[in-house]
């Protein structure tokens, strides 16, 4: 035992040191700790979780770009600023559970009305979700940043925004494959590689507005909608497809 002082030992008891614990209770342990707490949890090792929040391989998330079902519901989250705005559309396969990352919008120093076409642009008719805390921020008239997106007619509720919680929702879908990323996302995989948290364990608030719209889409699940399909649909894809290929995200 290291000596800290001549009255003093530092003593540390991992899952190992204690007789209660089996293997199989000790595995479900671990796979519902969070990686950064893992071995401070089962070793006893201190730690301050400093490091990368989703320590996952990319080939283990990636997968090539493919033409969507009809069937996937539909969704996307909005982080929006002055310096940076972002979002990121996601599609659930609820048969097994899988939710798929396609696209991203990623576009600094515009207005609202200018984010907000590129985004309808993608699908007028999906909801998104938003972060609660842009009610209070402002743009250079003041007004309030939801209201201007809505005025800008993008349909939007507010996420689910707790952090902690949700970046454990997050993790857990990664790390049991429920979440696919298209390789196509090359802004979204540039935060995801530098996601983490400083030697306080707090995570570092730079170069995240993807990974927070991550976190917002798994845990705001009211955000995802059918598709709508129009009466003569068969009709006009039919069309569609004589005219040019299919779009391979949108599968129409």
């Amino acid at each position: 035992m290291p000596e800290i002082s001549p009255s003093k030992y530092l003593v540390t008891a991992g899952w190992n040191d204690v007789p209660h614990l089996d293997e199989k209770t000790k595995r479900e342990l671990l796979a519902a700790t969070p990686p950064h707490l893992r071995k401070a949890r089962a070793e006893g090792a201190p730690s301050l979780g400093a490091g990368a929040i989703y320590p996952i391989e990319e080939d283990d998330i990636l997968v090539n770009d493919f033409q969507l079902p009809r069937h996937f519901l539909r969704g996307y989250a909005l982080d929006v600023g002055w310096n940076r705005t972002a979002a990121l559309h996601g599609a659930l396969d609820r048969e097994n559970d899988i939710l798929y990352l396609y696209r991203e919008y990623y576009r600094g120093q515009a207005e609202p009305a200018v984010h907000a076409q590129a985004i309808k642009a993608r699908g007028a008719w999906m909801t998104g979700c938003i972060d609660p805390a842009s009610r209070g921020r402002t743009q250079n008239d003041g007004q309030q940043m939801v209201e201007l997106y809505k005025r800008a007619e993008l349909n939007l509720i507010y996420a689910n925004n707790e952090v902690e919680a949700g970046i454990q929702e997050v993790w857990e879908r990664l790390s049991t494959g429920r979440i696919k990323v298209f390789r196509s996302l090359q802004a979204f995989m540039a935060e995801y590689r530098i996601y983490r948290r400083d030697d306080k364990g707090k995570i570092v608030k730079k170069n995240d507005h993807l990974m927070d719209c991550m976190r917002y889409l798994v845990n705001t699940p009211a955000v995802f909608q059918r598709m709508p399909v129009p009466a003569d649909f068969a009709a006009s894809r039919m069309a569609a497809a004589a005219a040019a290929p299919l779009d391979p995200v949108m599968g129409y």
